[in-house]
């Protein structure tokens, strides 16, 4: 998705759907690919950056004079931070394409959204040769920092970018002399590229880059929005179980009880520590496990059975007993 073909063939392919009642039930392999894919389960964080989003394109649409403000959506690994950013970038290019149809064969459509990963430890030149990758702009070796910087201002502008969207932002270490170099990169961008730009990246508040003259720049520019784990329980409501219940409604087994989930919550909230990626990780898994062995159902003796990514496991205090 870090180029144009890319990220314009995942805006336009249909996310996978939830079996719908009544219709034909689909073959193993259509639903083993399914549970693969699976769906984008809706959380606050995805609404508030939604929202935030749309308010601030239209907040800097006709800013001129210094750089529009920004957003950093921030939060600790495999909290749905780069799920919530590819889901508002979809749903601000299918806004676009709805709103503005691509034009007849042979006429430059525009470019609605960027989607740029920083490289770890990039350099100015190296982030910038990003930038130009996903436009396809042509970079050769004699080209210095500062020309492939004009090409890809020139070119977005041209395209029409109107948000671009960075991931890994937390690669970018301003303490250091090119991490310090890159960040001026960063800045120099969101005053010359007329788009609102939106970061990403791990536990971004506690990194390098709201710290010294930079960061501050930084902060006083970019608005946050957290993608924490889930609580147990929150007052009167548990938005873990809430969020089970979502991720157990998508399933498409064919034996499993609606419910079974939701019962062991307590039970997966350690497991996973409240986040969302390890959740659905671990739930797919068992479902894809399920059609193959044949059981068509999730239970907790199949979820003890899977091992999940270190960082759960870690924080496990379930296991070993």
């Amino acid at each position: 998705m870090t180029t144009w073909q890319g990220w314009r063939h995942f805006a336009t392919t249909p996310p996978p759907q939830p079996p719908v009642p009544g219709e034909p039930a689909r073959s193993n392999e259509e639903r083993l690919a399914y549970h693969s894919a699976f769906v984008t389960v809706r959380t606050p964080a995805i609404d508030t950056l939604t929202t935030s989003v749309r308010t601030l394109m239209i907040l800097g649409g006709h800013q001129q004079t210094t750089a529009r403000p920004s957003l950093i959506v921030t939060g600790p690994a495999t909290a749905g931070k780069t799920t919530a950013l590819l889901h508002v970038g979809r749903a601000c290019h299918l806004a676009h394409i709805q709103r503005d149809p691509p034009p007849a064969t042979g006429v430059h459509a525009q470019v609605p959204v960027a989607y740029v990963l920083v490289p770890p430890a990039a350099s100015p030149k190296a982030l910038a040769t990003e930038f130009a990758r996903y436009l396809g702009v042509p970079v050769t070796t004699r080209m210095t920092q500062a020309q492939i910087t004009d090409a890809v201002c020139h070119t977005y502008n041209r395209a029409g970018v109107r948000l671009v969207l960075i991931d890994e932002i937390h690669r970018l270490n301003p303490r250091t002399t090119t991490g310090a170099e890159t960040a001026d990169l960063l800045k120099d961008l969101t005053e010359r590229i007329r788009a609102t730009f939106v970061y990403a990246g791990i536990d971004v508040t506690s990194t390098a880059l709201f710290s010294g003259v930079r960061g501050a720049q930084l902060a006083g520019r970019a608005s946050l929005v957290e993608c924490g784990a889930f609580p147990a329980r929150l007052g009167k409501h548990e938005p873990f179980r809430e969020l089970i219940s979502g991720v157990e409604a998508a399933l498409d087994l064919r034996a499993h009880r609606a419910g079974t989930l939701a019962r062991h919550a307590s039970y997966l909230h350690q497991r996973t520590a409240g986040r969302i990626g390890s959740l659905t990780r671990l739930i797919r898994q068992a479902a894809i496990l399920s059609i193959l062995d044949g059981t068509e159902r999730i239970t907790k003796t199949s979820l003890e059975a899977i091992r999940l990514d270190h960082l759960a496991e870690t924080n496990d205090t379930t296991r070993g007993r």
